[in-house]
């Protein structure tokens, strides 16, 4: 069982009754506690609760309705996704507990002083490297409005800007990273036909896509909800369509594709994670058509052109700069 779940259930006598869980992990948490209900906008996580726990967790940017007795919070990386959870949660908890768990290295203790906004916040318990805080909710505030958070920045190209929309909690909120920068400056000659990007973000790279192949079947994948409605908000800003896939890895994009193009993630949290961007270099084959071509942007520390050979095909380095490698190979 998951460590923050752990420290839960070491006070189990504060969470009986309707009880939220926000951010849980897929662990046995809601078979421990069997009137709780989950919110979570990680789609693998959903996926595995769905599959145990069917109809009890709900993957979704907003807080499910519900008539609760309080609330967890899982923490998140970001402060800004923090921030809106706290808020929504809170929103509906007037009078009533809500409660924030998170490891130390994750932030517990700084995030904690977020919990103020609402009333006077209490340490009830430390262990796994865990922390689990407290406050009463003496001063509720609105429903936030998460579109109203959204932060967008403009994107020049040669025929004509795009305005890309992220929300709290998705990479590079507000701003285009380097490593897809770079990806963008190689974008050309791709294979026409359907158009993967894969670890979709706030959706510049398929954005970029559809303004550049409009001919071509476009489908943006992520994990994340956040990065998915961001995404969503890119594509309407832009009057540009695209199917939207909330999937885990590679696994749940679809077959037939004449390319997938991507910068893939490799955090999960805190934690550097590499396992979603190893599957996409291990099995993008089997979403390729022939001659399909896989095209990402990696830290050039990573040894990916080893894997990519072995499971797809010759691998070239298009670009290196800026400590980033733009990577090609066909099936």
């Amino acid at each position: 069982m998951d460590a923050r779940s752990e420290v839960l259930l070491r006070q189990a006598d504060l969470f009986g009754g309707e009880l939220l869980l926000a951010g849980l992990p897929a662990d046995d948490l809601l078979s421990a506690l069997p009137l709780a209900r989950g919110w979570n906008w990680h789609a693998g996580d959903q996926a595995l609760l769905a599959t145990r726990f069917a109809g009890r967790s709900q993957f979704d940017t907003r807080m499910p309705e519900g008539d609760y007795r309080a609330a967890v919070l899982f923490l998140p990386k970001s402060r800004e996704l923090t921030d809106y959870l706290l808020h929504a949660l809170a929103s509906r908890l007037a009078g009533k507990p809500l409660y924030l768990v998170g490891e130390k290295r994750g932030g517990i203790e700084r995030a904690a002083k977020q919990l103020t906004a609402y009333g006077k916040p209490r340490k009830l318990d430390s262990a796994r490297h865990c922390q689990l805080w407290c406050v009463e909710v003496q001063q509720a505030p609105p429903v936030p409005d998460l579109h109203a958070l959204a932060q967008s920045y403009s994107l020049p190209l040669s025929d004509g800007a795009l305005e890309i929309v992220t929300l709290p909690g998705v990479f590079a909120h507000g701003r285009l990273d380097r490593g897809s920068a770079l990806l963008l400056e190689h974008l050309d000659d791709l294979p026409s036909g359907h158009l993967l990007d894969f670890g979709c973000g706030a959706g510049v790279l398929g954005a970029v896509l559809k303004r550049r192949y409009p001919a071509s079947e476009l489908s943006l994948l992520d994990v994340d909800a956040f990065a998915l409605e961001s995404s969503r908000l890119t594509l309407a800003r832009n009057g540009l369509t695209a199917n939207l896939i909330a999937g885990t890895g590679i696994e749940s994009a679809p077959e037939g594709l004449s390319a997938i193009v991507s910068n893939p993630p490799f955090h999960q949290g805190v934690h550097t994670d590499y396992q979603a961007s190893e599957n996409l270099l291990t099995q993008s084959a089997r979403h390729l058509v022939k001659d399909g071509e896989l095209r990402l942007v990696a830290n050039s520390f990573l040894k990916y052109p080893p894997l990519i050979e072995r499971h797809l095909g010759p691998c070239r380095t298009l670009a290196d700069a800026d400590g980033f490698r733009i990577y090609s190979a066909h099936r």
